[in-house]
């Protein structure tokens, strides 16, 4: 009789046991799947072609570039209007004057006949490395020279423009303020860039122009100096835009 207790406990025993073998293969089981399914993921995101990410990369790189230079820009121009903001009433902005329709309380255009001697050589050439705060002065001795926003004494330095693209350009006049920069690259990952970055903005703030087929004028008098030159793509930054204004979005202004 006792041995058949035994007996019977011995057979508990075993299958208790096995019971528990059973639950240790079936989670060991579970980990295995978990691991498979980690590499699996690992090794889909290994095997992107190198170009896509390279793509990714130098639009992500192009982006950050642009916008940072862009509101650095932007933010050192305000500067000059909330410092001055009555500008410089001298400046002629009458149809036959040195700047037609400018903002005299903004930074107007680089290769303005009313400079005197400040930006010699500067003819046709609106680079936003020489604006000048047409309320500052120094001096006073020559009313048409003003301080040059990047500069040493003003401690602003413009970087050189983004990789791939051409330097900043300013303009001031009747459609508003703006400025812009172009690319003549073919590069397919700066297109997208440049929609990214578009997108980042308020409607209108800013725009795309594709001069690919030809030169396309960026306000509306058509002035050779605010081209997006052939071959080109533009990224522009408005500061102020008045009614006339040649956008390139429907509905602007």
């Amino acid at each position: 009789m006792f041995l058949k207790i035994d007996q019977k406990s011995n057979s508990k025993s075993k299958s208790k046991g096995a019971a528990a073998r059973h639950s240790e293969r079936g989670s060991a089981l579970v980990y295995i799947l978990i691991a498979i399914a980690l590499l699996a993921a690992l090794t889909f995101t290994f095997m992107e072609p190198s170009s896509q990410q390279t793509s990714s990369q130098n639009t992500f790189r192009t982006v950050t570039a642009v916008q940072s230079q862009m509101d650095m820009i932007r933010s050192a121009i305000q500067e000059c209007v909330l410092s001055y903001p009555n500008g410089d009433p001298n400046i002629d902005t009458s149809g036959s004057g040195s700047d037609p329709g400018a903002r005299v309380n903004y930074p107007i255009s680089p290769d303005s006949t009313y400079y005197t001697a400040a930006t010699p050589g500067q003819s046709g050439n609106e680079l936003v490395s020489a604006i000048r705060c047409t309320g500052d002065n120094p001096g006073g001795a020559n009313v048409a020279n003003h301080a040059r926003v990047f500069s040493g004494a003003s401690g602003k330095f413009l970087p050189p423009p983004p990789d791939l693209f051409g330097a900043w350009q300013y303009h001031n006049g009747t459609d508003g303020v703006f400025f812009w920069l172009a690319t003549d690259k073919s590069d397919a990952f700066l297109i997208s860039a440049l929609e990214k970055l578009d997108d980042k903005y308020s409607e209108c703030e800013t725009d795309i122009i594709d001069a690919t087929g030809g030169n396309v004028a960026m306000d509306s008098y058509g002035t050779t100096v605010t081209q997006c030159p052939s071959g080109s793509v533009c990224f522009r930054a408005w500061m102020i835009m008045n009614g006339s204004a040649n956008h390139q979005d429907a509905g602007c202004p």
